[in-house]
């Protein structure tokens, strides 16, 4: 996959190299050349730019990349004004960090597809999260095992755990599943919930918007990945 990350920061490098290790391609931008030249053997490309320049942004190759990531840190000012730029771009996927709880409202009235809390979330799993196609979330044991959240590939949707056969098929164990149920406030607001159903039974029925948790090595849960998605 094609990626653009923008801020090489800690938490920018750090995922630019991570993504470039795992086969991507990957733009690093920054308005810093020390960290341009800090970095331009362990990432794909890298580009020292004013990201908040319409016309010099507008010659990066933004049709053609996947994921857009605004990893700017302490300019909230900078990382505010790309974010919108980005999105006047209609760029395919736009993920942006969030510096404070104002600075997540701006960037959600912009009408960013994610928010990043660095803080709160490694570069490595987000690299992750990012790499396997149709994740919710991952969680790294170690370098070769993992639990992640996946929606039902539409084939499945209708059939029992026992039908699938996730243990034969794919040799990954569903923990448990997740389901969205839709519930009402006092107010009369209807609101979408995430609920636990507690471990997974081979009987459980799965449907159209749960989301499977699912536990096994990283090469066969990549492999189950690639079941078509609904």
């Amino acid at each position: 996959m094609k990626y653009i990350i923008i801020g090489l920061g800690n938490f920018g490098a750090s995922l630019a190299h991570k993504l470039t290790e795992l086969g991507n391609e990957v733009i690093g931008i920054d308005t810093s050349m020390a960290k341009v030249d800090a970095y331009k053997e362990k990432i794909s490309h890298t580009i020292c730019m004013d990201s908040t320049d319409e016309f010099t942004v507008s010659g990066l190759p933004l049709k053609e990349t996947d994921v857009v990531i605004i990893a700017i840190g302490e300019n909230q000012g900078a990382s505010i004004m790309t974010t919108a730029l980005m999105k006047n771009l209609e760029v395919k996927r736009l993920i942006s960090r969030a510096i404070n709880p104002l600075h997540e409202k701006v960037l959600q009235a912009i009408g960013v597809d994610e928010i990043v809390h660095p803080e709160e979330e490694t570069a490595e799993r987000w690299a992750k999260k990012l790499c396997l196609i149709n994740v919710v979330d991952s969680f790294e044991l170690n370098d070769d095992f993992s639990i992640i959240e996946a929606k039902v590939p539409s084939d499945y949707i209708g059939k029992t755990v026992r039908e699938v056969a996730f243990k034969r098929e794919f040799n990954v164990l569903v923990l448990t599943i997740i389901k969205k149920i839709e519930v009402k406030s006092v107010l009369g607001k209807t609101n979408t919930i995430k609920q636990i159903q507690g471990v997974a039974s081979a009987d459980n029925i799965l449907e159209a918007n749960d989301i499977l948790v699912i536990y096994g090595s990283n090469k066969d849960l990549q492999y189950f990945l690639k079941q078509k998605i609904r």
